[in-house]
């Protein structure tokens, strides 16, 4: 019993130094095509980091802009009915809300139906732009947290005159870049007082053209009905003043009144968002795919070339496991060297992008563990069937080949 045993106990052994060392030798002796492996693998690698890190900061700067206009803002319009009409809102709509429990401020805009803005009266009446013209009331700025780039807003005096505030998107369609401008709106001319900013949370503001209420009321005829109502509410009222609203604003027939918030559109754009990043995640993985299946190819053609070596390892002494180590070894390094290469890419891609639109630089770090998880996962695979059939070859063979 114990002639076996001493036997077993002479056998050769690897230990993990070597077997890191042997890994590297295919590597060291073919540079360039363990190089254009691992490249198939980073360029996967790289995708899916860039991707994820490109998101989260985009993410990241949305909820910067959120956290400072806050997500406490209503809007409600008109619903449509079932052949398609709305019914306007009543005249006194801006008050009504603003009796509600739980109201912090309350403004609108009603749109004024057949009046057009051009830059001149030598404007053809059909280059309208699609911009459209408001009645604002004088809160709108606070409610909705927009901020004027230059000018100033309508006030008291100046909203009973023939004065104009352009939003962002208006003043670059009319060709306005500072106040003091004259346009020819409704038959007359406007005089441009302000120029707003892109407002976040009220988009249809940037392609408007906002006058007061009273200029509206005396040389269109506005009726004073709102056609649009923003509202702020603390953060713990907004689900309460949301259910409030309706009734408040048409008591007869609240169905007619729809009440959203700019979440739902966040909500709707940020499932846009991961529908895109899951068909960006899934062109990486099939680019990782590829990376492993030329890693597969590479120790496939190692093997083949190194019929000889394996043979002369076997022949003093190595066993099938030693030569199975080795093999994948070598692939799962040479993975690994494609997954910290492709980590590195898709981290510097997300870096870039986002500075340069400004946004901040945000990679979840269990994207990169998953990156080189995934790297070493496909490698082992990849490395599994060239590894077997090493160990499989007998020394005679390999020393004859």
């Amino acid at each position: 019993m114990s002639a076996p045993r001493e036997r077993r106990d002479l056998r050769s052994k690897l230990l993990g130094r070597d077997v890191i060392r042997l890994g590297t030798t295919g590597l060291r002796t073919r540079p360039a095509r363990a190089i254009l492996s691992a490249l198939g693998i980073a360029i996967g690698i790289a995708a899916m980091i860039a991707v994820v890190g490109i998101s989260t900061s985009s993410q990241a700067r949305l909820n910067e802009q959120l956290a400072t206009l806050g997500t406490n803002l209503l809007t409600a319009k008109a619903a449509d009915g079932l052949l398609g009409q709305k019914t306007p809102l009543p005249p006194d709509t801006i008050a009504r809300v603003g009796l509600v429990e739980g109201v912090e401020s309350v403004s609108g805009t009603g749109t004024l139906t057949g009046e057009n803005i051009y830059r001149s009266n030598l404007i053809s009446p059909d280059a309208s732009g699609g911009i459209t013209v408001k009645a604002a009331d004088l809160g709108l700025l606070t409610v909705t947290g927009a901020k004027v780039r230059s000018g100033a807003w309508l006030n008291a005096a100046t909203a009973r005159y023939p004065a104009v505030v352009l939003g962002s998107t208006t003043a670059e369609r009319l060709g306005v870049v500072s106040p003091g401008s004259q346009v020819w709106l409704g038959g007359q001319f406007f005089t441009v007082v302000g120029i707003l900013e892109p407002v976040a949370l009220a988009p249809e503001l940037d392609e408007s053209a906002l006058i007061g209420i009273p200029i509206a009321e005396s040389a269109f005829g506005f009726s004073g009905s709102p056609t649009i109502v923003y509202e702020r509410s603390s953060d713990a009222s907004v689900k309460d003043v949301r259910a409030l609203l309706p009734a408040t604003i048409s008591p007869q027939a609240p169905d007619q009144v729809s009440v959203s918030r700019p979440s739902d559109a966040l909500t709707a754009k940020n499932a846009a968002d991961q529908a895109f990043t899951g068909l960006l995640v899934g062109l990486g993985s099939v680019a990782l795919l590829v990376g492993g299946i030329g890693v597969a190819n590479t120790m496939i053609i190692s093997v083949l070339e190194r019929r000889r070596e394996i043979g002369l390892r076997r022949a003093l002494g190595a066993t099938r496991g030693h030569i199975r180590s080795q093999f994948l070894a070598e692939a799962l390094l040479l993975s690994a060297l494609g997954g910290v290469l492709g980590v590195v890419l898709g981290a510097a891609v997300t870096a870039t992008f986002a500075v340069a639109n400004g946004w901040p630089t945000s990679l979840p770090p269990g994207a990169l563990v998953i990156g080189i998880g995934a790297t070493l996962l496909i490698g082992g695979a990849a490395g599994l069937y060239p590894a077997l059939r090493a160990a499989r070859t007998p020394p005679t063979a390999a020393l004859n080949g």
